[in-house]
């Protein structure tokens, strides 16, 4: 049973896969009646069709252009006679007779006319007129008796049952993969983690993008193998019955662009979906190796992974879609030589006319592998500078710290300061006041310095021993003191913050006051002998 079920299976997936290009004299779907071969040089051109029965084709027939609808109706009207008359006749015999009429062979079913067989349809295998009848007449005899046979109880029971057992296994396997499916959405939830991924930022996070892809493509994939299991299922239980069969032909010539197309986007998505999770499994295996990440450039590395893992899925992404776009043109029978001679022209007129984009992409190539600067870094470009957001080969975006986001074309980047590139400065100048006792205050500002440096909270945060460097200037609020504070990237405002914090606290403990501004007027004997003889500025008198 097993063994005949798969080859009624098999043969009616070759049944469909052979049929011809034509859909005509389908009954349920007269607007898909469309030639099969058509020339358009003239309306009197000659074109072919299908004849169907019970949507499978039976012969072709050829007519000109004007006349074939009318000649497609008549035999089908003419076919559908003899049908009703042979079907549902218990004992009347087949008897396909070909009789010449005018020189021309004739087919008749059971005495009833059904066509006249020209040279133009003897030409479509060709062959004689008569030997063109004789061969459509064994196709009738033989499709007519298999279609009446296929209507009779035991065959309809028997066809039922095998729509019942493949509706059954159809139902199984959906809900095979449906548990799946729930298992793989329940396991995706719990977190990745492990002790190497958690002493490596980038790491787990490289993985968690890792397996959010690859749970993707499963789940499209999933999704696919259902539809592809009811789709495939109901379209062979619709040709086991010849009440169906046509509906099938017809599903079959509605959705086959649809669903070609669909294909195409669908791998053409998992494909972009799994080139990301091989690109952040390359990236983690050579971090996991040690080739590109150590104790001293973790951070830095995490943000030009970060910056080269995002401009490299974006490229990946857009030859996909390229790709995507081509074989849904092949699919949709469309010669792409033409398109791509003409693409090719236009991407010269394109990159004559658009040149600051061409600039744009080399010089946006050029800071991405110069690692110039990386997503998270802070820089300044000019006038402008902030937090950079977006990196890509076009441009890049910035948001400073008024909360603007600044797009900057990458070919206008000549000169760029990165403030966070590898590690961070804080660079402090601390006034002492002129009657203060210098070597004390020096050694105070060293003092909670070291401490700073000591403390469990900052000590991750400062990569190097403060250096004092001593009165760096004198100015009008008093000595200036330079300070340098090297820390981790974008640390050294939180340091400089907390280290004024101390230093004030430390101050005010022993008594030294930060200072103002000040100026001195000195006045000598002449100048106030000159002020003696204007007594209305005198002062007055006490």
């Amino acid at each position: 049973m097993r063994l005949k079920f798969l080859a009624i299976v098999v043969s009616m997936a070759v049944t469909v896969v052979s049929v011809p290009k034509a859909t005509a004299q389908i009954p349920l779907l007269p607007y898909l009646q469309t030639p099969s071969s058509v020339s358009n040089a003239s309306e009197n051109s000659t074109v072919s069709e299908w004849i169907y029965l019970d949507g499978r084709p039976l012969f072709q027939i050829a007519a000109s252009k004007n006349d074939i609808s009318e000649r497609l109706q008549n035999i089908h009207r003419n076919l559908q006679q003899i049908n009703r008359d042979y079907f549902y006749s218990s004992a009347q015999e087949l008897n396909v007779q070909i009789r010449k009429v005018n020189d021309l062979p004739v087919i008749y079913v059971n005495d009833k006319y059904l066509m006249t067989v020209n040279s133009e349809d003897a030409r479509l295998r060709q062959v004689d007129s008569l030997t063109m009848a004789n061969q459509i007449a064994g196709d009738l005899q033989k499709e007519l008796e298999t279609a009446k046979e296929e209507r009779q109880t035991s065959s309809l029971l028997n066809q039922g049952r095998i729509a019942g057992i493949l509706a059954l296994v159809m139902i199984l396997s959906s809900l095979l993969i449906y548990s799946w499916q729930c298992r793989s959405r329940k396991d995706s939830i719990e977190p990745i983690s492990s002790d190497e991924d958690t002493e490596k930022p980038i790491t787990n996070q490289l993985n968690q993008q890792q397996y959010q892809h690859l749970a993707e493509v499963k789940k499209r994939l999933l999704q696919l193998t259902q539809t592809g299991i009811w789709g495939s299922g109901t379209f062979i239980i619709l040709g086991l019955f010849p009440y169906t069969r046509a509906l099938q032909m017809g599903l079959l010539a509605v959705a086959k662009i649809p669903v070609k197309v669909g294909i195409v986007l669908l791998v053409t998505y998992v494909a972009i979906r799994f080139s990301y999770a091989l690109i952040d499994k390359f990236t983690t295996t050579l971090i996991s190796g040690g080739a590109l990440l150590n104790s001293e450039t973790s951070e830095r590395m995490q943000l030009r992974v970060s910056t080269f893992s995002g401009v490299t899925k974006s490229i990946t992404t857009l030859i996909w879609m390229g790709i995507g776009i081509l074989f849904a043109l092949i699919s949709l029978g469309i010669d792409i030589v033409p398109l791509l001679a003409g693409a090719s022209l236009i991407g010269v007129a394109v990159s004559l006319a658009s040149q600051s984009l061409i600039k744009d992409a080399i010089n946006g190539f050029l800071i991405i592998l110069e690692d110039q600067y990386a997503l998270g870094d802070v820089i300044t470009v000019g006038d402008v500078g902030g937090l950079v957001e977006n990196l890509n080969l076009r441009m890049t975006q910035v948001r400073d710290a008024e909360g603007r986001l600044i797009t900057i074309p990458n070919s206008e980047i000549k000169v760029v300061a990165n403030l966070s590139s590898r590690w961070s400065r804080a660079d402090l100048t601390i006034p002492i006041s002129y009657q203060a006792n210098i070597d004390e205050a020096l050694k105070l500002i060293e003092n909670v310095a070291w401490d700073m440096n000591q403390d469990p909270l900052w000590k991750k945060q400062i990569i190097e021993k403060p250096s004092i460097l001593g009165i760096d200037n004198f100015s009008d609020r008093g000595m200036m003191i330079r300070v340098w504070i090297k820390t981790q990237p974008l640390k050294q405002w939180d340091v400089a913050r907390e280290y004024r914090r101390r230093l004030k606290v430390a101050f005010d403990s022993v008594g030294v006051s930060i200072p103002v501004p000040q100026q001195a007027i000195w006045i000598n004997d002449a100048q106030l002998s000159n002020y003696s003889e204007f007594p209305s500025i005198a002062a007055p008198e006490s």
